[in-house]
């Protein structure tokens, strides 16, 4: 057929429906009609094109794309590209795809846009810390505008994996341990990126991953094996990515590891027993990077072939990077060996994805010079991320009032990341500039202090034996009236391969705490932390009169950070995740289960109990956790009624009292305990939290509605209320014990 003709039938199709979207996923959509009409037209060669996935690269002057990948673009063999952005870069692959193939297909691009594009922000475990939906939600929105204005239509995130062990890299990803905090945060993700109108050009495609069960690999080394029964799959791991679904994520990740003996990429049970079958997602599934390749190096498959029909028969629609579909689908469909079916409907998902951003009806609608230059770092942008770094960051500790900073202080500040304006921006940091654009903390303290006020040492390295600046650090710690000192992690020692056995303070940092400690026993010590996970800090609570946790806090990270330093704005965040006293007490989370031994509150160190010989059993700094230069008081917990029935709503309300000299805010935080259950249930679960602002002095009556359903469970055989006898506290931290109770008849 001519190709003028094609085209022209393409365009009749695109027309025949409306390309509003605003509804989320469904077979409903008013483009089905368009993509059925595009595939009976097309090949089973070009089938399998849409369901592949190469990457593009980046070289000094651009995007760099092989001459093998344009050819296939240019046979219509290849769908979707990766790692390859700007106007200029993918206006060109577009135009290959849309004007140099039989029927047209644009392409789809993406990228990992994780927590910012140009304009960074703090990493998402710090972005958890915030605990405020709204603001994370603002944070990928903009992420979504700036990665949209460089022609990117799809991201791979949120990353929306529980997390629990620290020596786990990817960590630094996610939300943490939680899984009510987990899900409401991978919702604020999705409904940032989509937006409410896929259609739009300032949206892109949400990508929930990795599915599933990532963040339980063995000993907290990536890409390891996951084993656990199917209660802790079900009420623990999967339902962030069920919240994903319920606001209308359009794209899945599979996971690299393998669940209970059967690698995720081809495990059928969760992506189609669990995923489609079960929750209802339409949208399509595509690999983690070469994931198919390595089902043979899992000994799941005999060879890449092999892996190949397991994958498609999993329920995976598109193969990123490791060209078995691309290799072996078509033979495999000849052999009969996999039902062409399947393919179509790979292909009817990823096309149907393109349809809703508009792609058809205009391929180059993200290829706009002038937006991309409007677009990126704009300064509300930059101000936002500096907000966000603020309200990230955690006071961990502060002795005898070290914070806030005065300004008419002389500041010592000391350490590896002091001046740093490249590992600020943490790992994942997508196209932000490490150097150029990023806000060092010196810099952020350079708006509240003359340079006069300040006295630089860096002291010593993140990594490494070297001690020679530790005079340097001693004199200006004895100039000063205060020491802030600035350590942590390398940027990339967190994030994707970058798991680590010691969590402690990497190098001779900790060293060189204790040298100024000793130096100036009398003067206050401000540690402020850059890091990707939660470190062992037990030494450094010993030495330093205040600890504030920042994460990596992006961008405009510098200024955020010494917002807080100097009380301009009052710490709010709280950890999303426990910090360990040791190594040795991983996993270690709020919401364990109790043992039939419990250690008795009276006697924690009583013989035969379920206790350590040599440390408590409780954390450093408990989930929940974080200060304010206020105090915060609650009071007067009462409930609705002490019996609710499977009809009714508990409500609690409770009163929150500024008793301190600062507004500020307080993160209010519901938990309870189900005392006994048909399996055993965690010591306490957040179900609840509420984010208040108070004037000093003033009181708020805060209230939670809790219905049985926030009490179900899935119990080994099946989701279940169960009535009993609950108990329930409303406070700023987990580290409490209940006192109030109700019962469900």
């Amino acid at each position: 057929m001519n190709k003028c003709i094609l085209i022209s039938i393409l365009v009749l199709v695109s027309a025949s429906c409306t390309t509003n979207n605003k509804a989320p996923s469904s077979e409903g959509t008013p483009y089905n009609a368009k993509v059925d009409s595009l595939m009976n037209l097309m090949t089973l060669q070009e089938k399998i094109g849409q369901t592949v996935m190469y990457s593009g690269g980046w070289s000094v002057t651009g995007p760099t794309v092989s001459s093998n990948n344009k050819k296939f673009i240019k046979e219509g063999a290849v769908g979707a590209m990766l790692n390859v952005y700007s106007v200029k870069g993918t206006r060109e692959l577009q135009r290959l795809a849309v004007e140099e193939t039989r029927l047209g297909i644009p392409l789809l691009f993406g990228y990992d846009v994780i927590h910012g594009f140009k304009t960074i922000f703090p990493i998402n475990l710090g972005l958890a810390a915030s605990w405020d939906l709204e603001d994370i939600e603002k944070g990928s929105r903009i992420a979504a505008e700036e990665a949209s204005a460089e022609g990117i239509h799809w991201t791979f995130a949120p990353m929306v994996d529980i997390a629990r062990d620290p020596r786990w890299g990817r960590i630094s990803e996610g939300a943490g341990e939680d899984v009510y905090l987990g899900s409401e945060i991978a919702k604020a993700y999705v409904k940032g990126f989509q937006g409410d109108d896929l259609s739009k050009h300032n949206t892109i495609l949400a990508c929930a991953k990795h599915f599933v069960g990532y963040g339980a690999a063995q000993a907290g080394r990536d890409y390891h094996t996951v084993n656990m029964g199917y209660d802790e799959l079900r009420n623990v791991y999967l339902p962030p990515f069920k919240a994903a679904v319920d606001v209308g994520v359009e794209t899945f990740m599979t996971a690299f590891n393998e669940v209970n003996g059967v690698p995720a990429t081809g495990n059928k049970f969760i992506f189609r027993d669990v995923l489609r079958d079960e929750w209802g997602f339409k949208g399509f599934v595509v690999t983690d990077y070469t994931a198919i390749n390595e089902l043979v190096e899992h000994g799941f498959a005999e060879d890449e072939k092999h892996a190949t029909e397991l994958a498609i028969k999993a329920g995976i629609d598109q193969d990123m990077m490791s060209s078995a579909n691309r290799l072996y689908l078509e033979a495999l469909v000849n052999e009969g060996k996999v039902d062409v079916k399947l393919i179509d409907d790979a292909c009817r998902r990823i096309l149907l994805a393109k349809y809703k951003l508009g792609l058809f009806e205009d391929p180059y609608r993200y290829c706009d010079e002038q937006r991309e230059k409007e677009m990126v770092y704009k300064p509300e942008f930059l101000e936002a991320a500096r907000q966000t770094a603020a309200m990230c960051s955690v006071l961990l500790k502060n002795e005898d009032k070290a914070l806030p900073l005065d300004k008419n202080e002389t500041i010592a500040l000391i350490g590896p990341l002091a001046r740093d304006k490249e590992n600020i921006l943490g790992n994942w940091a997508a196209a932000g500039d490490r150097k150029g654009r990023a806000i060092s903390v010196y810099q952020g303290i350079q708006e509240y202090l003359s340079d006069s006020k300040i006295v630089f040492a860096k002291g010593c390295n993140i990594e490494g034996e070297d001690q020679s600046g530790f005079d340097q650090a001693i004199k200006a710690a004895r100039k000063a009236d205060k020491v802030v000192m600035v350590m942590g992690e390398d940027y990339d020692m967190s994030g994707e391969a970058a798991s680590r056995t010691n969590i402690k303070l990497p190098g001779r940092q900790t060293d060189l705490i204790k040298a100024i400690r000793k130096a100036v026993p009398n003067k206050a010590i401000i540690l402020v932390l850059m890091n990707g996970r939660p470190l062992d800090l037990s030494e450094e609570d010993t030495l330093a009169d205040a600890i504030l946790e920042t994460w990596f806090p992006g961008t405009s990270g510098g200024y955020g950070v010494a917002d807080v330093l100097f009380g301009a704005y009052n710490p709010s965040g709280k950890l999303p995740v426990t910090f360990p006293r040791t190594l040795g007490q991983i996993p270690i989370y709020y919401n364990m289960k109790n043992t039939g031994r419990p250690i008795p509150p009276d006697d924690p160190k009583e013989d035969y109990k379920s206790n350590y010989i040599d440390v408590p059993n409780t954390p450093l700094y408990p989930f929940g956790h974080g200060l304010s230069y206020t105090t915060f008081e609650y009071g007067n917990l009462e409930l609705s009624g002490e019996t609710i029935g499977m009809s009714d709503t508990l409500t609690a309300s409770v009163t929150v009292t500024n008793t301190g000299d600062y507004d500020g805010h307080e993160v209010v935080q519901l938990y309870i305990h189900d005392k006994v259950g048909s399996i055993t249930r965690p010591v306490k679960e957040l179900k609840g939290f509420k984010k208040i602002f108070l004037e000093k002095g003033q009181s708020k009556r805060v209230s939670f509605e809790l219905s049985p359903k926030d009490l179900e469970f899935y119990n080994n055989e099946a989701f279940v209320i169960e009535p009993g006898a609950f108990e329930i506290a409303i406070k700023g931290t987990s580290d409490f014990d209940f006192e109030h109770s109700f019962n469900l008849e």
